[in-house]
């Protein structure tokens, strides 16, 4: 069995201000940007050669209500999650849990909320 997660999408209210802030958090110009009815996604960074996890930020009012009170998903945070946890308030959001060690093995988690009210988290092996 590979990865049990394949995709994920995480919701806006404001899909170019989700936009800017993921763009902003992960240093990338830009997201690809796709559209369907009644959804527009723009797609997270991710591997083109490496298959795996992918996600994006979706906007569709009928389908989605940001939260931060349901599932938590984890977002790669390597090599050092300080990094991504430094442009966090720059970029709007805020920082609920800081740098923590969950063990030697596993490495480290922080959880943020995002400018959609959503709570997410991160993770680094160091």
């Amino acid at each position: 069995m590979s990865n049990v997660i394949n995709w994920f999408e995480i919701p806006s209210a404001d899909f170019d201000r989700a936009k800017a802030f993921y763009a902003a958090l992960f240093q990338v110009g830009s997201l690809h940007e796709m559209e369907f009815p009644n959804l527009k996604m723009a797609v997270l960074p991710m591997a083109d050669e490496e298959p795996g996890v992918g996600g994006a930020v979706v906007y569709a009012p009928d389908f989605y209500l940001p939260s931060n009170q349901g599932a938590l998903i984890y977002l790669n945070g390597d090599p050092d999650l300080s990094a991504m946890l430094d442009r966090i308030e720059a970029a709007g959001g805020q920082i609920l849990t800081p740098k923590t060690q969950i063990s030697e093995d596993i490495g480290y988690m922080a959880v943020f909320q995002d400018t959609e009210g959503n709570r997410v988290a991160l993770h680094s092996h160091s």
